[in-house]
Order: structure tokens, then C-alpha cells, then sequence
């Protein structure tokens, strides 16, 4: 083929390009002007009215939800408290209880060590155990069934 006709050949290709690639963009065009027309008219047959009851229905509904959420929140930190204040009440009177049987224990521990205190002293002076039975006699006690 001779070079003219490779040019011109070249050419063509090039105008169908062009004219393709235009094509494409005036359907592009045409597609993203119906989506605006179709947005446009949904917008121009909207009703005020009808959006503004909408939106205040929704309103209602959430300021409702919201007012309920409030109230369960406010009952179950109100348990919460309750059961804080049980709590410590039981810990209180816990406490109380153990530093009765320490107090206690304490008394008996220093009452033990007086008697055995008043028993050393007894011994000492030689003094001889008038109440109870005497521990050598125990075997000879009435109560044994005779």
C-alpha cells in the first residue's frame, strides 16, 4: 500500500475515535440528566406538609424512646444505689459483729489469764479448792451409781 493511503486510513481511524468517544459522552450526558430530572421532579412533588408530619412523627418517636430511655436508666441506678447502701449496711453490721467476737475473745482470753493468775496465786499461798469436786476424789464421787 502506498503511503497516502496508509494516512488516510490512520485519519479515518482517528475521526471514528473521536466521533465513538463523543457518542459515549453524550450518553453520559443524557443518563446523568434523567437522574437530575428524576430528582428534580421527586423533589417538585414532595408535599411540605407531608414531609414536615413525617419528620415530626419521627421526632416523636425518638424524644419517646429517648424518654424511656431515661426512665430505665434512672430506675437502674436508683437499684444500683439501693443495693450500694444494702451493702454497706451488711458490711456495717458485718463489721459490728466481728468486732464483738474480737472484743469477746478478748475478754474471755483476759479473763482466762486472770484465772490462771488467781490459780497461781492459790498455789503459791498453799490455799486448798473448797468449791467443785477435788480433782484427787473424782474417781470416789457419789454420782458414780453406788
Amino acid at each position: 500500500m502506498s503511503d497516502s493511503s496508509r494516512d488516510d486510513r490512520e485519519r479515518m481511524k482517528e475521526e471514528y475515535k473521536d466521533h465513538y468517544r463523543r457518542i459515549r459522552e453524550a450518553k453520559e450526558k443524557l443518563r446523568s440528566s434523567s437522574y437530575a430530572k428524576k430528582a428534580g421532579d421527586a423533589v417538585r412533588q414532595m408535599n411540605a406538609d407531608e414531609l414536615l408530619n413525617s419528620v415530626d412523627h419521627f421526632l416523636g418517636k425518638l424524644k419517646y424512646k429517648m424518654a424511656s430511655i431515661e426512665s430505665k436508666l434512672d430506675v437502674a441506678m436508683d437499684d444500683i444505689l439501693a443495693d450500694d447502701e444494702q451493702i454497706k449496711d451488711d458490711l456495717d453490721e458485718e463489721m459490728k459483729k466481728e468486732k464483738a467476737k474480737d472484743t469477746l475473745r478478748q475478754i474471755k482470753q483476759e479473763m482466762g489469764m486472770l484465772y490462771d493468775d488467781l490459780e497461781q496465786q492459790a498455789e503459791d499461798m498453799n490455799v486448798k479448792k473448797t468449791v467443785g469436786p477435788h480433782p484427787d476424789k473424782l474417781s470416789d464421787s457419789p454420782t458414780d451409781g453406788e
